[in-house]
């Protein structure tokens, strides 16, 4: 069941029709004027940004699409083809040289990170490299998923009982990295009729060659009337996913987590750091010229907090109906009430409830515990709730002021506002 639209929200949840499209292609327009703006003033500033509504084969018979396009150069993309098919594999990745700094503040170590960014006229494909691979949150593999209990990497969670059948999944957690979906996964899997995989099976971005039936065997097995799920935050950021997704079955139910964007970008930046301490600092690495103020959207940190660009290559494949999108803050302060909302969503009882809470005021965040159980709460690892590093004020105050135009558009476009300027003034 999905929330009304929110009242003086134009195009919210639950719209239809002409008001619905009118949005979008408002949202579009401001998009593109927004982004021509910013590459103007940064000379080779994110050129990367385009709609994806521009990509060459990304049609879909029956699709609303987008009819406004980022007037930048296209990248080369492979043909659509049907997974398992060789075709469908994605073109090998290109490796782009360094992109040379304006003010000589990107130079030594910073060159070599920059490497793992977004070159100019380069868009987030399925392999693009655009992202850091972690093991928790972003990096799958083959034998990661042999662990999970299938020899070669073909099957689900350990616990997956010889009964049942091996679906694929009816509902993905598609985004967004940092945002809080380990803690929604877990959250979700202590539901009864809810059967999710652990690890994170990157199908739709760096698997699909491997084609539905590799898929399926990923997955637990289920009972009839159980929801087969799996989580993937690079989904969202993703130019082929949504085609995918909808060519593997239309009435897939889609659940973003999405958080303050600058909150956000730290928490990415921290998880890097503390794999790679020799990187750059924040403040490097957010600007593209720090003198005169211009943020470097092209930085895999920065661009995912720009929701408003993802959300609408998504909504040329699925309507808003079909997304739901759950806050990463109040998923701290009331997991309960969100937990509500997520298993309305899903077409379940609402069996999850403040009793599975208990929060830890250490590690700053709910853990997990099993009403009728008296043992201890299960608490995510210690990957999550670190401490982010001291970021320079200034630094702060103009990535809000970034981000605050897109954080309209994207409460604009989804009919929910997420108060992340509220939140940011009462500090």
């Amino acid at each position: 069941m999905s929330p009304p639209a929110q009242p003086g929200v134009p195009g919210g949840r639950g719209s239809k029709g002409p008001p619905a499209r009118k949005l979008l292609c408002m949202c579009s327009l401001s998009l593109c004027l927004t982004y021509l703006c910013y590459s103007l003033m940064g000379g080779t500033g994110p050129a990367v940004l385009r709609s994806p509504a521009a990509l060459p084969g990304s049609a879909v018979p029956g699709a609303p699409r987008s009819p406004t396009a980022f007037p930048v150069t296209a990248a080369p993309r492979s043909p659509a083809s049907p997974p398992g098919s060789p075709s469908a594999a994605p073109g090998s990745p290109s490796t782009a040289p360094p992109r040379a700094s304006s003010n000589g503040s990107r130079e030594g170590a910073a060159g070599t990170w920059l490497r793992a960014q977004l070159a100019p006229g380069e868009v987030i494909t399925a392999q693009s490299g655009a992202f850091e691979r972690d093991p928790q949150e972003s990096s799958t593999t083959d034998e990661e998923l042999s662990r999970a209990g299938c020899p070669g990497g073909r099957g689900g969670s350990s616990t997956t009982p010889d009964y049942g059948e091996k679906r694929l999944p009816q509902a993905l957690i598609i985004g967004v990295k940092k945002g809080g979906t380990r803690a929604l996964l877990e959250a979700i899997r202590a539901h009864p009729d809810v059967r999710a995989v652990g690890t994170e099976p990157h199908f739709f971005d760096r698997n699909y060659e491997k084609g539905l039936e590799w898929y399926r065997n990923v997955m637990p097995k289920t009972l009839e009337g159980q929801i087969t799920m799996e989580k993937t935050p690079s989904y969202f950021v993703t130019n082929e996913a949504p085609r995918r997704i909808h060519s593997m079955a239309k009435d897939t139910k889609l659940i973003v987590v999405v958080r303050n964007p600058v909150t956000r970008a730290i928490s990415d930046y921290t998880q890097t750091l503390s794999k790679k301490p020799e990187i750059p600092t924040f403040e490097v690495l957010a600007f593209k010229n720090r003198t005169l103020g211009l943020i470097d959207a092209s930085w895999s940190a920065i661009r995912i907090g720009i929701y408003a660009l993802h959300l609408e290559n998504w909504l040329q494949y699925f309507p808003l109906s079909q997304i739901l999108f759950v806050s990463g803050e109040r998923l701290i302060t009331d997991p309960a009430g969100e937990m509500a909302k997520v298993q309305d969503f899903l077409g379940l009882k609402r069996i999850v409830t403040e009793k599975h809470f208990y929060f830890n005021k250490t590690k700053g965040f709910p853990c997990l515990k099993k009403p009728e159980d008296s043992s201890a709460p299960r608490c995510l690892g210690k990957s999550k709730g670190r401490t982010h590093p001291k970021i320079d004020p200034d630094v702060i105050h103009r990535l809000r002021k970034f981000y605050k135009p897109f954080n309209v558009m994207f409460y604009q476009m989804t009919g929910q506002d997420f108060q992340w300027e509220q939140e940011e003034s009462d500090k």
